[in-house]
């Protein structure tokens, strides 16, 4: 990005839009159409054969959700962007474009559960290969990579247990190999890390999360080359999934992306210190954030991430029954699954986000029976820390 592009928060609230080309109108206008007239029927092929520009049907663009696209792709410094009905439909969106019988998926040893259950039990019954490797270790990835892998896969950090993933080091073995690099950037949002300027093809999100950012929708984004983002809207949205976001959605992430930075900024700073008070505390037995010296990946979280995120994982003494009693003597954080709302959220994986792993599975990919998933919110630091002071166990004899 040029040095004298204006900044992240800039780019979120004004990038793409003029209020002069609108009556003065300050915010976006919200187009509630299925369909576009044209102005000849000339003008409607050309339309149709893409030598001229405009929208046609809401199923392919809208202007609403077209400048949501434009105003993501500025943000993860992207050349396209495409919204989805939902993260999972950005993702099956992705795959189906890009993937064919006989092609190989490699991807992160953890992943968000309905990630997981898409691609084990969903391509692969279509003659996809899935294959999972230890993405953390970049040596992995180039003895596994073959001229069959498509895609490289992964999130950082991981859904639910954090570990992380070098976007540059795999991105450049994909890249060698012929294969894209796709990454869910859900968790880090491009306020904290952008992988398409580390060399990843291309970045999936759930905007359900912190873009939004007030749980009251549901909504995907990508964001990529230009080429391929066209190819994705033709075939992996507009023909084959029909995971198309209603313009209202766009209207309310697009509000949401007003406020992203300074709420992120909240979320870190209130996750650090709730992360600091239960390494602390002598009822847990241990904590994943990426911020903590003690996280075994913290010297790749201060090179790839400018801050480290509102979502920490832990594990109580006692586990999972010992976790279930703290999360039911809570009073201010709810017991709810999804991430990133103002509201700070808490959940068991292993029972509900993840459970479309079986018991094997979550123990060969990472994600302890015990461990508990929390989402630090937008509330007052102090009032966080106290209910989790109140609800974890005195000491480490009353948990086990």
């Amino acid at each position: 990005m040029p040095a004298d592009a204006p900044g992240f928060a800039t780019r979120a609230i004004h990038l793409g839009y003029d209020p002069m080309d609108e009556q003065g109108a300050l915010t976006p206008p919200l187009h509630l159409t299925s369909t576009f007239a044209f102005e000849t029927a000339e003008a409607g092929g050309e339309m149709f054969a893409g030598t001229r520009e405009g929208h046609i049907y809401s199923r392919i663009s809208n202007p609403t959700t077209d400048l949501l696209e434009r105003r993501i792709a500025g943000l993860e410094g992207a050349q396209a962007g495409l919204a989805t009905a939902s993260g999972m439909g950005a993702i099956t969106a992705v795959m189906w474009t890009f993937l064919s019988p006989g092609d190989e998926v490699i991807t992160d040893t953890t992943l968000y559960g309905c990630t997981f259950s898409f691609l084990r039990h969903g391509l692969a019954r279509f003659g996809v290969t899935v294959t999972h490797v230890d993405l953390t270790d970049p040596a992995a990835l180039a003895a596994a990579i073959s001229p069959r892998t498509r895609i490289v896969y992964f999130e950082t950090p991981a859904n639910p247990n954090m570990r992380l993933v070098d976007i540059a080091a795999v991105s450049a073995i994909a890249r060698a190999a012929g294969a894209r690099t796709v990454v869910d950037n859900t968790y880090a949002t491009p306020v904290l890390t952008r992988p398409v300027e580390l060399g990843a093809d291309i970045v999936v999100h759930s905007a359900t999360k912190y873009l939004g950012g007030h749980g009251d929708l549901i909504g995907g984004l990508i964001a990529g080359g230009a080429e391929d983002l066209a190819r994705v809207r033709a075939e992996g949205v507009k023909d084959m999934t029909g995971a198309v976001m209603a313009p209202f959605n766009a209207f309310l992430i697009l509000r949401g992306l007003k406020t992203l930075q300074i709420r992120i900024e909240r979320h870190c700073r209130s996750a650090m210190a709730a992360a600091r008070m239960l390494e602390a505390h002598p009822g847990v037995a241990a904590v994943h954030y990426p911020g903590l010296a003690s996280f075994a990946q913290h010297d790749l979280a201060r090179r790839q991430m400018p801050g480290f995120g509102g979502m920490i994982a832990f594990e109580l003494h006692g586990g999972f029954a010992a976790g279930a009693a703290m999360m039911n003597r809570l009073t201010l954080i709810r017991r709810a699954v999804s991430l990133g709302d103002a509201e700070s959220l808490i959940q068991h994986p292993a029972s509900m986000t993840h459970s479309t792993y079986t018991a094997e599975e979550r123990h060969a990919h990472g994600i302890a029976d015990g461990l508990v998933r929390l989402s630090v919110g937008l509330e007052d630091e102090p009032d966080i820390l106290a209910d989790l002071a109140r609800a974890l166990p005195r000491q480490r004899e009353a948990a086990a």
